[in-house]
Parts: structure tokens; sequence; C-alpha cells
């Protein structure tokens, strides 16, 4: 039986989502605790498994992400063309109340560390939109739900709060002093974290013998130009969208979707 995301474990109030908006927005990041159900995510989970599988026996087919750590683009089928999860009530209820303008969905993807990975650097995701000297208001988010249970041992997220509104060396020099701690996020299957990817971040080692995948959903201001991503989705199943998910989503539309695809999301480090 096909699991639906309409089918959340959790149900969000609007003080819920005011609250969730309100650490996104002091904090750079919020978590959605049990959105999604269990059921739905393993399905992604198998699907994934074997998507990656192929991808490792074809070049190009993962972007490296250091040391035994990829990430790859999902493509729009059954699991992953699904509307219930990339345009969730709740998750877009967050972004409603975060985004100062209309906002597009850019990206499908997952992170995935395997055994062997390493520390990344502390970075960010993206530059500010002018300088240091001047805050960024909140104009991309990454979306982010694990299909596994992410703990200590398999490489959890870590990020320093409140570092989206310094500048990048300021708020190094405030995390490598201890004025700032990085903090790990542990995640159940279901779980869902949105952040800033202007936030300074970092991924860490997966030490066990099963890959970490983590997916990632992208979503930005409408006029932000965004060239190492791409959504593509079928015409058939852009069609049978809603008029407002198909404006959310800044994709190209195929009579067919590709077969083979080089990932081209290389340079991810600021």
């Amino acid at each position: 039986m096909t699991v639906t995301a309409s089918e959340s474990t959790t149900r969000f109030t609007d003080a819920d989502l005011d609250r969730l908006a309100d650490d996104l927005n002091r904090d750079g990041i919020c978590v959605l605790r049990a959105l999604f159900d269990p059921g739905l995510v393993r399905e992604w989970a198998r699907a994934f498994d074997a998507l990656f599988r192929e991808r490792q026996n074809r070049p190009g087919g993962l972007a490296p992400r250091e040391e035994h750590r990829y990430y790859l683009t999902l493509p729009m089928v059954p699991p992953f063309a699904d509307a219930d999860v990339f345009a969730n009530p709740a998750i877009l209820g967050v972004l409603d109340r975060v985004f100062a303008q209309e906002y597009v969905m850019v990206q499908l993807g997952a992170d995935v560390p395997l055994k062997g990975s390493d520390y990344q650097e502390t970075h960010r995701d993206y530059r500010p939109l002018f300088t240091d000297q001047v805050v960024t208001p909140l104009y991309a988010l990454a979306v982010n739900f694990p299909l596994v249970d992410v703990n200590e041992d398999n490489g959890p997220f870590q990020m320093a709060r409140g570092t989206h509104v310094l500048g990048r060396d300021e708020g190094l020099a405030r995390v490598n002093a201890g004025e700032i701690p990085v903090e790990s996020f542990h995640m159940r299957m279901g779980d869902v974290m949105i952040r800033t990817p202007l936030a300074l971040h970092r991924g860490t080692p997966n030490r066990t013998d099963t890959p970490r995948p983590m997916v990632v959903m992208g979503y930005v201001m409408h006029w932000l130009h965004t060239p190492n991503v791409d959504l593509t989705l079928s015409r058939d199943y852009y069609e049978s969208l809603p008029e407002k998910v198909r404006k959310m989503l800044r994709c190209q539309v195929v009579d067919e979707l590709p077969t083979e695809k080089t990932e081209t999301y290389l340079e991810f480090k600021y």
C-alpha cells in the first residue's frame, strides 16, 4: 500500500507554525517532529537504495562531497514525485511565514555520507546577497528529511545557531572560540528540518556500514538565479498538478524524462 504524506503523524496548528517560523528566523533552523508517516519514508528509502546503487555505477551519476560523501538529484518519478511531500501544508505554512515574497522550489536531491566520510569544513551553501556587513534576509531555505534514523554514529547534520545573521568571519571566530556551539541534530524517520543555507554548518562522519541519505528540497525567492540545481518533470505529471503547485515549481517540462544525467551541483561551500 502506498502511504501518502498527508497521513502525517503530527498535526501542526497555526500557533505551532508561528513558533516554528520564529525559531527559523532567530536560529536559522527549526524541526517539525513526526511530520511524515514512517511508512512513506521507508517507501522512499527502498526506492533510493536502488537509485543510489545504479548511480554509483554510472560515470557522473554522483556529485562528490569530499571523501566518501555524495550528492545526487532525485528524479521526479514515484515515490519522489509527491506533491504531498514537496508542497506539504505544514512545510509551506512555515515558508509562507518566513519568505517575504513569492518563492519557488528549485531542488530535490539527497546528501549521502558513507563509511569513511569525515567532518566537512564548516561552511555556508550560499553567499550573502550583498556583503557580510549587510544582514541577508532568508531568501533561500533547505527542507531536509532523513530516510533513516540519524544519530551520532551515522553522520548527523551539525549547525551553529544564529550564525546566519553574522558575517562569515565573525561567525567562524565565535564558533572557534566556543562562544557559539556547533550542535548535532538527531532525527527520526518522519522528522523534517527547515534551515537557512547561510548558517554555518557541516556534515559529520558516518561510522556505520549503511549509507545515511538526507533528502534536500530547495526553495528560494522567485528572483534568485540557481544554476547549480534543477528540476525536470514529465509533461504528464506537471499537467496533473494543481495550478498553485505548478506555479511554485521552477522546472523544465519534458515529454520524456532523461534516463541518464550527469550531476552538475559541484560547488557547494562558501
